[in-house]
């Protein structure tokens, strides 16, 4: 049985690091939403595997080495022979806020099909986390509604992250429809205020998610809202969780190293099959610890590099520096 399963992008991500003249440097990382994801998941001891598709280049095996180091099942990981790793460059403000160009048209994630979907694999996990990436085209789009209803089917707890990247998209409009078309499957849903806006045309969180849960019946609605901590909504509950103070330097994979750190807690509660029985005492304390994972992430650049050791977090909230 697996803690958690996820499909979607595994790619490379370009950091800033520097510049050298009048050349700007970067770093490259292992990334991609699902993955990190994972990756922070495993760091915590969670038994995962991931589900998606690669080319067969030296950043493909680079990338199915990395997840294995953290010892992440590959064996739903899929090479394409002609189409190459998705590769994306991330861009920095002065406050660690980052912005992304992506070399995808295509990339090897989009072209995952219904039939490499390894289906065996789903039909063990406890949980299901996918996100909206793996949906802008087909075949990955049919290929990952496929596998969110086969899960959804086999009773597994699903976690929906839509992480939206307008420009990877034709349009917004189809960017809406296609995400939205999804929502119902949600047991689990987190969106920054963005994404909520994006989705309702509603920026207070408090009506935005009410609107959300009312449309699609979610069980438990996170809204990141980066420093300040994060709103939740469970059935007719909703309050924000202060966030914590770091030395932020890069938020790539702040929102994935959230989601961890809420799965993780939540696989081990007895109501797992029905996150909506969560108490009040019980859903504040586990988005206070994902909070922490979140900051903690941020003091680190990249997205896989930057998920923190169950150490880190323990030492943290210990006070240990």
């Amino acid at each position: 049985m697996y803690d958690v399963i996820a499909l979607g992008e595994l790619l490379i991500d370009f950091a800033p690091e520097g510049s050298d003249l009048h050349k700007n440097l970067f770093l490259a990382n292992p990334g991609g939403a699902p993955a990190n994801v994972l990756v922070a998941l495993s760091k915590m001891g969670r038994r995962t595997a991931f589900i998606g598709k690669v080319g067969l280049d030296k950043f493909g095996t680079s990338l199915k080495e990395t997840l294995e180091s953290y010892e992440i099942d590959t064996t739903g990981l899929v090479f394409s022979d002609n189409v190459k790793t998705t590769l994306a460059f991330v861009h920095l403000d002065e406050s660690g806020d980052r912005s992304f160009s992506f070399y995808r048209n295509p990339g090897a994630d989009m072209t995952l099909n219904e039939n490499e979907v390894r289906y065996d694999l789903i039909r063990q996990a406890r949980i299901f986390h996918f996100g909206s990436l793996s949906m802008t085209n087909e075949p990955a789009r049919a290929a990952t509604l496929k596998a969110v209803e086969f899960a959804k089917q086999f009773g597994g707890l699903i976690s929906y992250d839509p992480n939206l990247r307008l420009p990877l998209w034709s349009s917004s409009d189809e960017a809406k429809t296609v995400i939205v078309s999804a929502l119902s499957y949600a047991d689990i849903l987190k969106v920054s205020e963005e994404e909520l806006f994006f989705l309702t045309r509603e920026s207070d969180v408090e009506i935005g998610s009410r609107i959300l849960q009312k449309s699609f019946g979610l069980n438990l609605i996170l809204v990141t809202l980066g420093a300040q901590g994060c709103f939740y909504r469970l059935n007719g509950e909703s309050a924000i969780v202060p966030g914590i103070k770091v030395n932020t330097v890069d938020t790539t994979g702040a929102g994935d190293a959230f989601v961890a750190a809420i799965l993780h807690k939540i696989s081990d509660d007895v109501t797992l099959n029905n996150v909506s029985q969560l108490s009040r005492t019980r859903i504040k304390e586990y988005v206070s610890f994902a909070n922490v994972v979140a900051a903690l992430s941020t003091t680190k650049k990249g997205g896989i590099p930057s998920m923190p050791s169950m150490a880190e977090i323990n030492n943290h909230l210990l006070g240990i520096s």
